[in-house]
């Protein structure tokens, strides 16, 4: 497969196809091979070169991909870039870009040579992290990384000519925009959507074919709660970016979600370990080409094509200060972050076992555990739960709960209640907001 012609093999081979769905329109791939080689000289006249880094400061849709199709065409690096942001935050990771498009690539026109066959190591786009940690950071992902996750996921979910998959998730983050990349690869079609938003993503599933879906717990939970069941043609829900509640994954069953849990990182170019479908009670084996090893203090460790070429540390491993382990069959359990543990008289306590169990409960919708300093035990173990609509619980039978479940010293000395919990754009938990 050429590497700077994922787009261009995609349609010589399928020019008739569906290659992207949005705001209404369905561009084939014949159509948008066109739009990507004038979006690249529309970014030639502007001044852009190959190896150039440009923003991509666009919502998600027909103008982003086009925008993104034609960086690789040219040669350029994309660097998409969280319309979302506050303006500092957009500022600084549009400070290392040549040029930032802000708006549809529109205007002169400039002759360009098409980029000769990139190398592997090539970086094609710089992806920032989602910031669960407050911090955001750059991650250079190369052709070969994508390349390397496209087959892999392809290798454990299966791939079909006709499959079609939905994202809803931000194309500024990497388990958005791998769709938009696996689909050019497969030259199969992404619908994408601008954001999430439960009663379209329930209309799609119903009436558009929708084969694949990408979501995290959050939009799961909704969709269940809008009474929105799986469709004929879907073959897999893809569920990652926090940890599954066992409660909320077998309400999705019941509902007829074909379920697979799936445990990435963007230094990993979207998907790590990924279950078997119809198995997402663990994150599942490593996926083809990847290894997961777990350190002496239960940090998991990352290996393979995939990963960042930046992101390796001495040992050739990525480090993903996440904390899990590996069952008897090979199959990832993440346990939680090695930042995140409560250290509560002396004894190490993992926020997301507690979770799991808060989540357990019947009333409870969604739960967050961190730490709060304590004179006496060093630091108390806090939960703030939300209940289900319309239940109520008290804190003292989530603790009887707990305490049935769980080690005493595991058990929330405090539990709080809330209404909602902070999240990034891409649902995952800010612990770090907690107090």
């Amino acid at each position: 497969m050429s590497r700077a012609g994922w787009l261009a093999t995609a349609a010589a081979r399928r020019p008739g196809h569906p290659a992207l769905e949005a705001e209404g329109q369905a561009i084939t791939y014949a159509e948008l091979d066109a739009r990507a080689t004038r979006g690249a000289r529309r970014l030639v006249a502007r001044g852009v070169t190959p190896g150039d880094r440009v923003g991509l400061a666009l919502a998600p849709g027909v103008a982003f991909v086009e925008a993104f199709h034609a960086c690789l065409r040219l040669g350029a690096v994309a660097v998409p870039i969280d319309v979302r942001l506050g303006p500092s935050e957009r500022a600084a990771q549009s400070s290392v870009t040549a040029l930032v498009v802000d708006e549809p690539l529109d205007g002169p026109q400039a002759g360009f040579d098409a980029a000769p066959a990139r190398p592997p190591e090539a970086v094609a786009a710089v992806v920032h992290t989602s910031g669960t940690t407050g911090t955001s950071r750059p991650v250079e992902l190369t052709y070969g990384n994508w390349e390397a996750s496209a087959r892999g996921s392809a290798a454990r979910l299966g791939r079909l000519e006709s499959d079609r998959w939905l994202c809803a998730l931000p194309l500024s983050h990497v388990g958005g925009l791998s769709i938009v990349v696996r689909s050019a690869i497969h030259a199969t079609t992404a619908i994408v959507h601008e954001r999430f938003d439960t009663a379209a993503v329930a209309a799609a599933l119903a009436t558009e074919g929708v084969t694949l879906v990408s979501l995290v717990p959050t939009m799961l939970r909704r969709l269940l709660a809008a009474g929105a069941q799986s469709a004929t043609d879907l073959r897999c829900a893809l569920l990652g970016g926090a940890p599954l509640p066992a409660g909320l994954g077998e309400a999705a069953v019941r509902a007829g979600y074909p379920l697979a849990q799936t445990y990435g990182l963007t230094e990993a170019c979207s998907q790590v370990t990924t279950s078997e479908i119809g198995e997402p009670s663990t994150a599942g084996r490593p996926l083809d080409g990847t290894t997961v090893q777990i350190a002496p203090d239960g940090e998991i460790l990352v290996a393979g094509p995939s990963v960042a070429p930046a992101a390796l540390a001495a040992d050739g491993f990525l480090h993903t200060a996440d904390l899990g382990r590996l069952d008897d069959r090979g199959r990832l359990m993440v346990t939680g972050r090695k930042a995140e543990l409560v250290i509560t008289g002396g004894e190490n306590v993992a926020p997301a076992e507690i979770e799991a169990v808060l989540e357990s409960h019947p009333d409870v919708a969604e739960a967050a555990v961190h730490g709060r300093p304590d004179p006496e035990w060093g630091q108390a173990v806090v939960a703030t739960v939300v209940p289900r609509p319309g239940r109520r619980v008290s804190a003292e039978q989530l603790r009887a709960h707990c305490r049935d479940r769980l080690a005493a010293f595991k058990v929330p000395r405090v539990i709080e209640f809330g209404t909602s919990l902070p999240r990034t754009v891409s649902g995952k938990l800010r612990r770090n907001l907690l107090e």
